[in-house]
């Protein structure tokens, strides 16, 4: 595309259009390149400000035009010479004006681009003075405007080139000098006309000057009466409930603010018949406001009701009627965080008093929360049609009212958890005398008003003791005889599941539930088979001891119900079943282990066979979940043995460790089955540690062919657990196996060379991440081995290969493994040692030292090559803090030479990407670190230089608009 034009921007223009048009990718991508590139031109500075100031040029060019200003400002101000910058003020000034009845969008950008340059201007001392003398009288909101965005822009935009010193100054001139100043200034405004007062860009503006201007001085003007005011004026209240809840966050230390509280606290107060005025209006936007407005300020208060529960009750009240009276229930969620911190201030035992006086509201917060987890009823002749079709609504309900569970949890820790029981079960028991009589096998009237307090039971259920002796008696019995509705059945299953440990403190009540479970595996709904199988998991786990002497029983319902579900619940039941094996008697371990996997392990070999032969991942993903189901019994049990005799589930391992390595063997390029069958070899080592030991050489070889045929990362997963668990030092384990151990991770180490050496690390991510979380343990544990070994140098070049990738996990664990490797080049290295089984790492020879003074000396200069410019360019945000540790472990261990590389990888940085003077004052500051020896400074200083505008590629700006 054409450079810029003879007039500045006709082919800008061009390119807009075209981003805007529809045309070929490769037209739109051109032009995208162009805009970029103009926007990091210095041609940018005038040809933007010709674009604001034509009249031709559309609203949306223009905004373009403003955002690329802003950019140019706030990274490239050292494109312009200092005496220029006079007149670029004059310019914005003048636009301001030229664009004050406009767009707001553009308006509010050009205000952006003066409070930047009044930032990085430090020159200019007149800033307030100087913009309200040049567009009071033309351009009134523009001012306001301004004002606005100066505090935001101050405090908020650290991509300011100026230092820190440089900057805390400004702040301090720009707003600290200036705040009783603008203080007068909004006073006057507001004073000057009616509309003046409730004009909502003076009330954002009160807001952003919150941050300097101390809430009592605003609230002790007439400024106040404004703001109050405001509230009850339909163009002013969003930005009128803003200003005061910002001014409630500067009252939160109550202490210092009670004079203040007792002020602002009555002309609140004043406002809450506005609750009912917009609930009968249904207005929802304002009760979603005035909600807003009553619970912020009980968030702030909170400590003060607590201490003064009398004097305050008006604002809980308050903000429970907003509760109430929110039939649409989309305002109430902004009052749980005031709810909850409520709680957590009652509940202490200081303030007792307030617990007591304040047990009817949280008595009625409960009713209006199980209200308000009512379903909808139908509007149509489909009944199950509760949300006209509107998924995403319904899936919004759902969520909602787990987030009420939440909130009766809090009225739980407050009233005890019976009375909340017994206000659900007071409901269950009017709904069966009401409603009980008329249900059909087709027809439940009035299921809504069941079904919630089944869900608050359930949302319960954590809170409650398994001692509970009063409500729960009587409530059970009643929840196994509910009708037959689907969602009936579904919550009454998913109640039963939650007080499971209940139940194994009342075996009188197992029977029946768990036949009312067992049950819902054959009803028509998936949905209660699956809340079924989740909550048979629950009484698996919690009642295995009443259920032990059922497990043949158990059996034959696992069998039958097992190819019915779907992998998730298969998964549940598993576990449940699992459970109830583990605390079979020890000789009882092996036959029930065998009785239980052996049928999954057929079923497995025949789906392995079938899938030999298909095309697609079905038969695979089959097999992948039979794997799990082993897992989930490899995970479970876990039988207590004396390490002088065999465990019984072992023995069992070693009898399917062939049958899975075959699946291993066959299915080399199928993902999801190898890292299922290393995740249960890898639970093998967890669940029976040193036991295993007879398996071990068995394990280590399909561990190390599955690596070099498959190139999966998990056998490396695997392989980890294998290698913490036999190290040197560990309980039962001699030398001779730490050694094999050692020798099995050296073969997985060139496996993994040779497959960095034929592909790139782009291709390899998991399995990079993988293997440097591997070497991190192999560090802790063998890194007497391993630091002098051949391997570790080609190891070292293979992390700083890996630098070169943007996924965030596996630059995580590559930049670990780097800051634990350099920190083995000091007398400190980043192991930690815990009794007498690794205690030779707590301290550090000086033939290791040397040795990785030896490995960062040949690599080092590479190894800051790639840091520094990951850091600029294109690592991931959260990868900083170890990538600059990184370069702080290089200091640490060669401050010299570090210093000469940082100092030489900036001068290969592209022309423009780093201004001189910014480069030479980073290396002046690092030299300065190093004389002192303070090195955690130079982390900070290299931290915050990578990501600076100084070093930077542009403008950063997108030529979106």
């Amino acid at each position: 595309m054409a450079s810029v034009a003879s007039n500045g921007f006709d082919s800008v223009l061009a390119a807009l259009t075209t981003m805007q048009s529809n045309v070929e990718r490769s037209q739109k991508s051109q032009a995208h390149q162009f805009l970029e590139n103009f926007q990091k031109s210095p041609d940018a500075w005038t040809a933007t400000n010709s674009m604001l100031a034509s009249s031709g040029v559309s609203a949306e060019a223009k905004l373009f035009a403003a955002t690329t200003l802003k950019g140019k400002i706030t990274y490239d101000l050292d494109q312009l010479p200092r005496q220029s910058l006079p007149a670029l003020r004059d310019s914005l000034l003048s636009l301001m004006v030229s664009v004050r009845d406009g767009p707001r969008p553009i308006r509010t950008q050009l205000c952006v681009c003066l409070a930047n340059l009044a930032i990085q201007m430090i020159e200019w001392k007149d800033v307030l003075q100087l913009v309200g003398s040049t567009l009071g009288n033309k351009a009134g909101d523009c001012v306001l405007e301004f004002l606005r965005v100066l505090p935001e822009e101050v405090t908020e935009g650290r991509k300011i080139n100026l230092t820190e010193e440089e900057l805390t100054a400004r702040t301090r001139e720009l707003l600290e000098e200036n705040a009783n100043q603008v203080l007068v200034l909004l006073t006057q405004y507001s004073q000057s006309s009616v509309s003046a007062a409730s004009n909502p860009h003076l009330l954002e503006c009160i807001s952003s000057w919150l941050r300097e201007i101390p809430a009592v001085d605003v609230v002790n003007s007439p400024l106040f009466d404004a703001i109050v005011n405001a509230i009850s004026i339909e163009t002013s209240f969003e930005s009128a409930i803003d200003c005061m809840c910002t001014i409630f966050r500067d009252t939160r230390e109550v202490d210092e603010s009670i004079e203040l509280i007792q002020i602002i606290y009555p002309r609140i107060l004043s406002l809450r018949p506005k609750i009912a005025e917009f609930a009968i209006a249904e207005d929802l936007e304002s009760y979603k406001g005035i909600t807003r407005l009553f619970a912020e300020a009980g968030e702030s208060w909170v400590v003060m009701i607590a201490r003064l529960p009398t004097e305050f009750r008006g604002l809980v009240e308050a903000i429970l009627e907003c509760c109430a009276r929110d039939r649409d229930r989309d305002s109430i969620a902004l009052t749980f965080l005031f709810w909850y911190e409520f709680k957590q201030m009652v509940t202490l035992d200081k303030y007792k008093q307030a617990r007591n006086q304040y047990t009817d509201v949280f008595g009625k917060l409960v009713d209006i929360m199980v209200k308000h987890l009512e379903y909808p009823t139908a509007e149509g002749e489909d009944e199950t049609d509760l949300f006209d079709g509107d998924r995403e609504q319904e899936e919004r309900f759902r969520e909602f009212r787990h987030q009420m569970g939440d909130v009766l949890k809090d009225c739980c820790d407050v009233i005890t958890v019976t009375e909340c029981l017994g206000k659900a079960f007071e409901l269950i028991q009017r709904w069966i005398s009401t409603w009980g009589s008329q249900s059909t096998s087709t027809k439940v009237p009035h299921w809504q008003e069941l079904e919630a307090p089944l869900f608050s039971m359930r949302a319960m259920g954590r809170n409650v003791s398994a001692e509970e002796n009063v409500v729960l008696r009587q409530v059970v019995p009643l929840i196994v005889q509910i009708p037959d509705h689907e969602k009936l059945r579904f919550q009454a299953i998913m109640a039963l599941g939650r007080y499971t440990d209940w139940t194994a403190q009342h075996p009188e009540f197992l029977q029946l539930q768990l036949n009312f479970v067992i049950a819902g595996f054959e009803h028509k709904s998936k949905e209660v088979v699956k809340a079924s199988a989740l909550a048979f998991r629950f009484f698996g786990t919690d009642c295995k001891e009443l259920l032990r002497g059922h497990v043949t029983q158990l059996h034959n319902f696992y069998e039958s119900v097992l190819d019915k579900l779907p992998p998730a619940s298969q998964e549940e039941i598993t576990e449940g079943v699992a459970c109830v094996v583990s605390a079979q008697p020890l000789d009882n371990i092996y036959p029930m282990f065998k009785l239980y996997c052996d049928p999954i392990i057929r079923r497995m070999m025949a789906r392995a066979n079938e899938a030999r032969n298909e095309q697609d991942e079905t038969g695979r993903l089959a097999v992948a979940d039979y794997l799990q189901l082993l897992t989930i019994f490899v995970q479970n049990v876990q039988p207590y043995v004396s390490p002088t005799e065999q465990n019984p589930a072992v023995k069992y391992c070693q009898e399917i460790l062939p049958v899975m390595s075959a699946i291993a063997e066959n299915f080399t390029k199928s993902t999801p089955i190898l890292e299922r069958v290393c995740r249960c070899w890898r639970y093998m080592v967890l669940s029976y540690r040193t036991a295993v030991l007879p398996l071990l050489p068995s394990l280590a070889q399909q561990l190390a062919s599955g690596f070099e045929n498959s190139r999966q990362g998990c056998f490396l997963w695997a392989t980890d657990s294998v290698l913490r668990e036999f190290a040197a030092g560990a309980d039962f384990v001699d030398n001779t196996t730490s050694q094999a151990i050692y020798t099995f991770f050296e073969r997985q180490a060139l496996a993994f060379l040779r497959i960095m050496n034929d592909l790139p690390p782009s291709d390899l991510p998991d399995v990079i991440e993988d293997f440097f979380r591997l070497l991190i343990d192999a560090l802790i544990y063998y890194h007497q081995k391993l630091l002098p070994a051949p391997i570790c140098e080609p190891i070292l070049s293979a992390s700083i290969s890996a630098l070169t990738l943007q996924q965030d996990a596996p630059l995580t664990a590559t930049l670990h493994f780097l800051r634990d490797l350099l920190s083995y080049g000091t007398d400190h290295p980043n192991s930690s040692s815990f009794g007498e089984r690794n205690q030779d790492s707590a301290t550090n020879s000086l033939q290791i030292q040397q040795t990785v003074k030896r490995l960062v000396a040949s690599q080092g200069e590479v190894l800051v090559q790639r840091i520094l410019t990951g850091m600029m360019f294109h690592f991931p945000r959260d990868c900083f803090p170890d990538a600059s540790g990184v370069l702080l472990g290089l200091f640490e261990v060669m401050p010299q030479e570090a210093t000469v590389w940082v100092k030489g990888t900036i001068g290969m940085l592209p022309a423009g990407t780093v201004r001189a003077a910014e480069g030479d004052r980073l290396m002046a500051s690092i030299g300065q670190k190093i004389q002192v020896g303070d090195m955690r400074k130079i982390r900070v200083l290299m931290q915050g230089k990578s990501s600076s505008p100084a070093f930077s590629t542009g403008t950063g700006q997108v030529c979106g608009h």
